[in-house]
């Protein structure tokens, strides 16, 4: 006498297995639960705004009134506007002086905090602090420390015997002095970053160095730096995209002067926008910006195989 089994018949207390495809479903269903309210946060705030800044970008739009069509005549406007023109070439100035202070002095700050220095947790949060403080609690104390009679003047008395010169009144150093206020403000991020960094620099290869005859300086040119080139990228990357956006410290230090030596693409997009109730044009320097930065960004990505390892 024989006895069938049915081995396709799941073991008492074992639920049936769902088919693939059926778990598949699930699968998107809960990944676009948990995601859903991100993506509608990205939609309404970031993607929605784009698309209409670029429609608004192609009207004469005026608070109250009627819209007209312009096409490309807004941008045309901005390029033949001499302020849009020199307020282009301030950014690009803040641009080009603040990335390399920053990096120097992030990089410089994270090798010197090196894991053999004592006291290397509190110098990592004396570090950050600017980072975490309200850039508008910081732009007033430097403009305290700026303004005739502030710190940098008493110190400048009492060493040099003469006042400091009018940091933010005079053409020649406002930019200088918003510059040296923002690396204060913002270098303690790029300085984690690489301080995280060189701590994932194998030992064992520092050591070989040294074991061949590699002395500190050479370590660091020959064996760190090449391994923290990621970090080095990324930061690079993230710090170009803000820089291009520059407004607190202009707006706050110096309202974009004297006359318009400091006044940066963001906060011509807020007076155009803002002050003036010219939004169509305010929305067109903004795509320029746009432009601009996608631009670079494009640009440093196609580069990076050149100089970034990420073996």
């Amino acid at each position: 006498m024989s006895i069938a089994i049915d081995t396709t018949a799941p073991a008492p207390g074992v639920s049936p297995a769902a088919p693939r495809g059926s778990r598949l479903r699930d699968d998107r269903r809960h990944a676009l639960l948990f995601l859903g309210p991100s993506l509608i946060g990205l939609a309404v705030f970031t993607l929605f705004p784009t698309v209409m800044a670029l429609v608004m970008s192609l009207f004469d739009w005026p608070v109250f009134g009627e819209r007209t069509f312009r096409g490309l005549d807004n941008y045309a406007r901005l390029l033949g506007n001499p302020v849009f023109r020199q307020v282009v070439l301030n950014t690009c100035l803040f641009v080009a002086l603040y990335i390399p202070l920053n990096l120097v002095v992030s990089l410089g700050l994270a090798v010197w905090v090196s894991p053999r220095i004592k006291g290397r947790p509190f110098f990592r949060i004396l570090f950050f602090i600017p980072v975490m403080t309200p850039v508008v609690a910081n732009a007033v104390v430097w403009r305290f420390m700026y303004q005739p009679g502030g710190l940098l003047d008493s110190l400048s008395q009492s060493v040099l015997g003469s006042p400091a010169p009018s940091f933010l009144a005079s053409s020649a150093t406002a930019m200088l002095a918003i510059v040296v206020m923002s690396v204060w403000q913002g270098f303690g991020y790029n300085f984690l970053v690489f301080s995280t960094a060189i701590d994932q620099v194998p030992q064992e290869q520092l050591e070989a160095a040294a074991i061949d005859g590699a002395n500190g300086r050479q370590r660091f040119w020959y064996v760190t730096l090449p391994m923290i080139t990621p970090s080095i990228f990324f930061a690079t990357t993230l710090t170009l995209i803000t820089s291009f956006q520059v407004f607190a410290q202009p707006f706050l230090l110096t309202k974009g002067g004297p006359g318009n030596n400091t006044a940066t693409l963001v906060l011509f997009v807020y007076n155009e926008g803002w002050r003036f109730l010219h939004m169509g044009l305010a929305a067109a320097a903004g795509w320029v910006l746009f432009v601009i930065i996608m631009g670079i960004t494009a640009v440093q990505f196609l580069g990076q195989k050149r100089w970034v390892h990420y073996d």
